[in-house]
């Protein structure tokens, strides 16, 4: 055998060796990593789930977070009740959203900034033409259409024309001046998410032919009108809520329902109430509104319940008995003997019904789907009592399922994220009931734990603390509360007295008196997962945003359990908070007896600083810079008594975000790196 067939021979062995190995490696499983935070842009969410009147089709918004452009997009896409037929509708980087079935089923409008503004299109189901119908200077929402299909009623700001108290003198031809002074005149001056533009335009009530035109502008004044808009059975008035009152800045929900005219604009006030009157739905036999409401009696929450009315405005009156619950989303059935509506019973949020006699029929629950352990989700019903629901669980983060009346069970019909669950894995979610070490009270929380969880090891522990306060957790798939468990952490989130979903009673132990005993059932549920025996004791965390924020801090002043804390945009002075925050009524009205000055003690007994001098806990304090909710001024103020205590501490600033800080999605990533990271810093190994 010569040297080139010995080489050839060897060349071959090679191949067939590397072929080899490869077919291994292909039929090998593929490899199952574990869900972090890097996932974070390949998500999607689903939200404005919209089924056609006959029952047969779904619309539906599905957002994600595009790498490229640091944004969150959307496309509309289209799925029959059965789940076959699934498909986009629109595409390309835009926000294509709001979809809404015109009455018979042969279009569905939506809003769209494809052209570089925010306009109305209508897409036609029988050759998938799409149409821009409105040529609008600012940008639509609440789009609702007529039962006889002439007519899109929206809202849309209208500017102002600036304030001035001065006169200037006129500036030379080709001179650049700065910009001129603002003058500022109303209480709320400045809004979260809006900014200091807020005041300088108010939103408006507008109708257009559906077939497109000049839109119409029926409402006035310097008011702001709100959806959602429900039309008449005649498609002769449009009722929504609005504040109309002189001190509307003083309580900006004390919303009435008021009636408009298509035909001249002419207005009629159909309620009339201190509380809020909104979310109106009127009845397909055109006789009855029904909305939510309650008469406020100034505490710190109290639950919105279900009132009908006469078309014309009269016969008010509740309709449901000894319902504890918030209601919310109401939506007739086709024969006008029901209204469906949404409630959260215990962290779950649930569809239910109610005949006009007040007797409830709850039909299924797991509704949410935005990615957060917070409440929320919606659902839509056919006029053949078909419905769908955004869906949400500990390991579904968002989907669509639907059921029926006759068979409530639901089908889920969607999984638009099994790209990436199909080979991640997440933290198990456990829930969990203990008692409050302060009254003995039965207090529901989950717990997440690591991915490969091993009970025979232990782990850091991370309490994550909601906001509000009066708000809710729930069995919902979290992406940041995920995020964390895979970094090696079990995660507990609970729902301690003053959240929702209790029940009034419980929500308001904290009237009054927030923070406070909170403390307790915080702590209790630390004390109830070191009970099972996985805790790495000398590893607990605890972190939480807004309301969560501010019982980090109020736990830090009260205990040196914790190696590191994390408090997110939180109040720190109360005193300073109620002057400076875009929501200082709610605080004067509700949270407190009165003004600041009338109740100091008050306010600095439940201020943050009155306990600061205790803290021995190395704290990270952020914060967006545009946060007009909490602004930021509280998180600098926490930051420098640290500071000047001699604690470990740094302040971290998110330029451009409001609260809560997810308007731009690599700053929600950098929020949720900023907690692991400083929580790993500060280990105990």
């Amino acid at each position: 055998m010569n040297r080139k067939n010995i080489k050839t021979r060897k060349n071959n062995q090679l191949f067939i060796i590397a072929l080899f190995v490869l077919v291994s490696v292909c039929l090998m499983p593929a490899q199952i990593e574990k869900f972090k935070v890097d996932d974070f842009f390949n998500l999607e969410v689903i939200d404005n789930a919209e089924i056609s009147p006959d029952g047969r089709q779904i619309a539906y918004t599905r957002s994600y977070a595009d790498i490229m452009t640091d944004e969150w997009l959307s496309n509309i896409w289209i799925i029959h009740f059965d789940g076959s037929g699934h498909r986009r509708l629109t595409s390309g980087k835009f926000s294509n959203y709001s979809p809404k079935w015109a009455p018979d089923g042969r279009s569905i409008y939506y809003i769209s900034n494809r052209n570089g503004s925010s306009q109305v299109y209508r897409h036609w189901m029988d050759n998938g033409g799409d149409e821009m119908i409105s040529n609008l200077v600012a940008n639509p929402r609440s789009i609702s259409i007529s039962p006889d299909n002439k007519w899109i009623a929206f809202m849309a700001n209208v500017p102002l024309k600036p304030k001035t108290i001065i006169r200037m003198p006129e500036a030379p031809k080709g001179a650049k001046w700065a910009e001129p002074a603002k003058v500022i005149d109303r209480l709320i001056y400045r809004f979260d998410q809006v900014g200091y533009s807020y005041g300088e335009n108010y939103r408006h009530l507008f109708i257009m032919q559906t077939e497109g035109g000049t839109p119409r502008q029926l409402s006035s004044g310097n008011f702001n009108y709100s959806g959602p808009l429900t039309w008449s059975r005649d498609s002769k008035y449009i009722i929504l809520s609005a504040n109309r009152r002189e001190d509307c800045d003083l309580d900006l929900d004390d919303r009435e329902l008021y009636r408009f005219s298509i035909a001249d604009g002419s207005m009629k006030p159909l309620t009339d109430r201190r509380g809020p009157d909104k979310t109106p739905a009127a009845s397909p036999d055109g006789k009855y509104i029904a909305y939510t409401g309650y008469d406020d009696k100034y505490v710190g929450h109290q639950n919105e319940q279900i009132y009908i009315m006469n078309v014309d405005g009269t016969g008010h009156h509740p309709l449901l008995k000894n319902f504890d619950f918030i209601a919310s989303d109401l939506q007739w059935s086709a024969d006008s003997k029901s209204i469906y509506f949404l409630y959260t019973e215990k962290g779950n949020t649930k569809l239910a019904f109610t005949d006009l006699a007040g007797k409830v029929t709850t039909l299924t629950g797991n509704i949410g789907g935005s990615g957060s352990a917070y409440g929320g989700g919606t659902y839509s019903i056919s006029s053949n009592d078909r419905f769908v629901i955004t869906y949400s669980d500990s390991d579904i983060m968002s989907d669509l399922a639907v059921g029926s009346i006759l068979n409530p069970k639901t089908n889920r019909i969607t999984s638009i994220n099994s790209d990436i669950f199909d080979h991640k894995k997440t933290g198990k979610v456990e829930e969990i009931w203990y008692k409050s070490s302060f009254d003995n009270r039965d207090i529901q929380g989950w717990i997440i734990k690591p991915p490969d969880f091993d009970p025979s090891k232990k782990y850091p522990l991370i309490l994550e603390m909601h906001g509000g306060p009066f708000a809710e957790y729930g069995d919902r798939f979290d992406i940041e509360l995920q995020s964390m468990a895979s970094e090696g952490f079990v995660v507990l989130y609970t729902n301690p007295r003053g959240s929702t979903s209790y029940g009034e009673e419980f929500a308001n132990l904290i009237h009054h008196a927030y923070p406070g005993n909170d403390f307790y059932d915080l702590m209790s549920g630390v004390d109830a997962v070191i009970a099972k025996g996985y805790i790495d004791t000398d590893n607990l965390f605890v972190t939480g945003g807004s309301g969560g924020g501010v019982l980090t801090c109020w736990l830090i002043g009260k205990t040196d359990r914790f190696r590191a804390a994390a408090s997110l945009y939180p109040v720190i002075n109360w005193y300073s908070w109620t002057l400076t925050t875009d929501i200082s009524y709610i605080g004067v009205k509700y949270w407190f007896p009165g003004f600041p000055w009338d109740f100091p003690g008050e306010y600095e007994k439940r201020s943050l600083l009155s306990v600061v001098k205790n803290v021995k806990t190395p704290t990270m304090v952020m914060c967006g810079e545009n946060d007009y909710r909490c602004p930021i001024t509280e998180s600098e103020q926490y930051y420098t008594a640290l500071k000047l205590l001699g604690v470990e501490t740094v302040l971290v600033r998110v330029p451009d975000e409001p609260h809560g800080i997810s308007n731009r999605p690599s700053h929600q990533i950098s929020k949720i790196l900023h907690i692991v990271t400083w929580f790993n810093q500060h280990k105990k190994q």
